[in-house]
C-alpha cells in the first residue's frame, strides 16, 4: 500500500471519529496521533507473541543493527522470551494494549512522545518520524 493511500485511509477514519477517541490531550494531526498509536499497537503486540522480527520492524534503524554477531530478532527474541516470564510482564502489556487507543500522544516536529502506564523499551516511549513512518527509539 502506498503511503499516500494508507495517509488518506487514517484521514478518513479520524474524520469520523470523536476527537475522545483520538485523545482530547494530544496534540499533532490526527493522521500523525494515529500513525504513532498504530507503532506502539504494533510493538506491543510483538512483544506479547514473543516476536522479535515484528518488535525489531518498529525501531528505529540504529537498534536493528547486527551487535556481536547477533541480529536484531536474535537479541529481541531473547530479550522477550525473558521478559515474558517475569511475574505480570503480560499483564503489563496488556494494560499497555487496552490504553494505547486512548493515550495521549504529543507530536512535535519530527518526534513523539506517547504516555502509557508501562514504558515501551525501558525509556521515554519516543518515537522519530524516519523512514516514512513513526519508529520507536530509545
Amino acid at each position: 500500500m502506498r503511503v499516500r493511500s494508507v495517509i488518506a485511509m487514517l484521514a478518513a477514519v479520524a474524520a469520523v471519529l470523536p476527537t475522545s477517541a483520538l485523545g482530547a490531550s494530544s496534540s499533532g494531526s490526527y493522521e500523525q496521533i494515529a500513525w504513532v498509536r498504530r507503532a506502539a499497537s504494533n510493538f506491543v503486540g510483538a512483544e506479547l507473541r514473543g516476536d522479535g522480527a515484528s518488535a525489531c520492524s518498529i525501531l528505529n534503524a540504529p537498534l536493528r543493527a547486527t551487535q556481536r554477531h547477533r541480529t536484531c530478532a536474535q537479541r529481541w527474541d531473547a530479550r522477550l522470551a525473558r521478559l515474558l516470564r517475569e511475574p505480570g510482564a503480560r499483564g503489563r502489556l496488556r494494560r499497555d494494549a487496552r490504553t494505547i487507543p486512548s493515550a495521549s500522544v504529543v507530536v512535535h516536529g519530527n518526534t513523539a512522545y506517547i504516555s502509557l502506564p508501562a514504558s515501551l523499551m525501558g525509556g521515554s516511549n519516543r518515537f522519530l518520524w524516519t523512514e516514512n513512518c513513526w519508529m520507536l527509539e530509545s
